[in-house]
């Protein structure tokens, strides 16, 4: 398809298998990454074609989402799609367990994952969108939100509601964008059997979490990036505003 394409989040895991499946098709694409710099390399090597590049930058840090934007769209010729994947994930340091975490402890974390899984998205968002308007250019965001958006994450409050966040932020720019021929959606994955997760699913717990769905296993990131595929596509333009369940029915909402 040859479109220019911005993945946050690209060097691992569901961001790389999204990074992949554009590629695959015929787009270009930038893999944004954090740090983890020889992670993103990889990724990189697996593209298929030419016109692929990585850039680097905190998306917590406003000015950095700023300039990851800006690379991509210079580096692409323009971004006429946004995959904002990047963010924090839950694990031990972000254990947010009451009444066991410590009040420190407690803003700390609020505070990260507000930083980038919300504002981080909606300030490469913001960018991308004024580089569409300015050259008068239909696109497509998609965000990469969670399960635990509806279902509630007790042991990860600030996870689950930063997630719930995007969600809604992806609604209202669906409105907004739309007269500019943006389309904006969100998938929420259940669980995803990602490399950083092979150790935990191998233990009697991940025979608990394959559980939770009656196909009795979890999602691969391939599955995650189809869907995305598909809602960046010109085609489901009209699902602009939709929110897509990707949890094989362990978690099923009115």
């Amino acid at each position: 398809m040859n479109r220019g394409v911005l993945v946050t989040g690209g060097s691992r895991g569901i961001g790389r298998a999204i990074a992949v499946a554009f590629a695959e098709q015929g787009d270009r694409v930038v893999v944004h990454y954090a740090a983890a710099r020889e992670d993103a390399e990889q990724t990189l090597a697996l593209l298929e074609g030419s016109g692929h590049t990585l850039v680097a930058g905190d998306l917590g840090d406003p000015a950095a989402a700023q300039r990851v934007a800006d690379v991509a769209e210079a580096e692409l010729g323009g971004v006429d799609v946004l995959v904002n994947n990047a963010g924090i994930v839950p694990t031990a340091d972000s254990l947010q367990r009451l009444p066991e975490v410590t009040y420190l402890d407690w803003q700390r974390i609020w505070r990260q994952m507000v930083d980038v899984n919300l504002l981080g998205a909606a300030n490469v968002t913001y960018c991308v969108a004024q580089h569409l308007i300015g050259r008068h250019a239909a696109g497509s965001i998609v965000n990469v939100g969670s399960r635990g958006a509806f279902r509630g994450e007790p042991d990860f409050p600030a996870y689950g509601a930063s997630k719930a966040a995007l969600h809604a932020f992806g609604q209202s720019m669906a409105v907004a964008l739309a007269p500019e021929g943006i389309a904006v959606t969100s998938v929420a994955p259940g669980f995803v059997a990602t490399d950083r997760q092979e150790t935990m699913l191998a233990t009697p717990a991940g025979a608990a979490i394959r559980d939770q769905s009656p196909f009795g296993r979890v999602a691969t990131p391939q599955e995650v990036a189809a869907a995305v595929i598909y809602l960046a596509s010109p085609a489901a333009a009209w699902a602009s505003g939709t929110i897509v369940d990707l949890n094989g029915a362990s978690y099923l909402r009115g």
